[in-house]
């Protein structure tokens, strides 16, 4: 959406909805804009009719809240609505970017057009929860793609390759962190974990096991909880302004 200045813009539909019919903004209300690119601008409705917002942009602010980390979080595709919730989460825990990946255990399969609409459903359910969360940059979401595919890519220097295995020798805390880029990618199997071969290969890829506690989690508990033991070791969860 383009955004300037002293621009008079329509809201988009889903926008639009939101704010009059479950937020019932009216005329006159202040409300806040982010194009995902960073940095925010504040406007004011200015006619709502029907589908219809239309607001005046006022100002431009440089206001940033994202996390000094950048994560990847690998996610092997989880069934039902398991897969927007992680979405939706891993958004607010403030990942970079999210890598939906077909594992050899997993029961979803996608491909070609089911995998662009489940792509850009996800990209939806990411753009809500940073108006939630008032992130103001865009997550990317990668189109969903095999797991060992995207392991035999060329390793970038300089990131912490993490995998959550529950017989892993090594915790997370045990860990010095990441690089001073703060760069990080987290795999996370599917329901039935990842396979032996899986393993070895991400093994291969520079990927480091480590465990959280003594219980197996399930997918979408251990990417979440993972997530947000790391914003709060390395990242920034440890602020005492972080809301609750």
């Amino acid at each position: 959406m383009p955004l300037a200045v002293g621009a008079r813009i329509a809201l988009p539909e889903r926008v639009a909805h939101h704010a009059s019919k479950v937020l019932r903004l009216r005329n006159g209300s202040m409300l806040l804009l982010f194009n995902g690119e960073g940095g925010e601008f504040s406007a004011r409705i200015v006619a709502v009719e029907r589908a219809t917002v239309n607001v005046d942009v006022l100002a431009w602010s440089a206001v940033e809240r994202e996390s000094p980390l950048a994560i990847t979080l690998v996610q092997a595709l989880q069934a039902g609505e398991k897969m927007d919730l992680t979405v939706q989460k891993a958004v607010e825990l403030g990942v970079t970017r999210i890598v939906p990946v077909i594992s050899r255990r997993g029961v979803v399969r996608l491909a070609d057009e089911r995998a662009l609409r489940r792509t850009e459903h996800w990209r939806g359910v990411a753009a809500a929860a940073c108006e939630q969360c008032g992130r103001n940059r865009l997550p990317e979401i990668a189109p969903p793609e095999g797991l060992e595919r995207w392991l035999s890519r060329p390793t970038n220097s300089g990131v912490l390759r993490l995998m959550l295995a529950p017989a892993a020798n090594h915790s997370l805390a045990s860990l010095s962190g990441p690089p001073p880029e703060g760069r990080i990618e987290l795999l996370i199997g599917a329901e039935g974990g990842l396979a032996p071969e899986e393993i070895g290969k991400a093994a291969l890829a520079g990927f480091r096991p480590v465990r959280l506690g003594p219980r197996i989690l399930r997918t979408e508990t251990a990417g979440l909880a993972a997530l947000a033991a790391i914003q709060f070791f390395w990242g920034d969860l440890k602020e005492e302004t972080t809301d609750v």
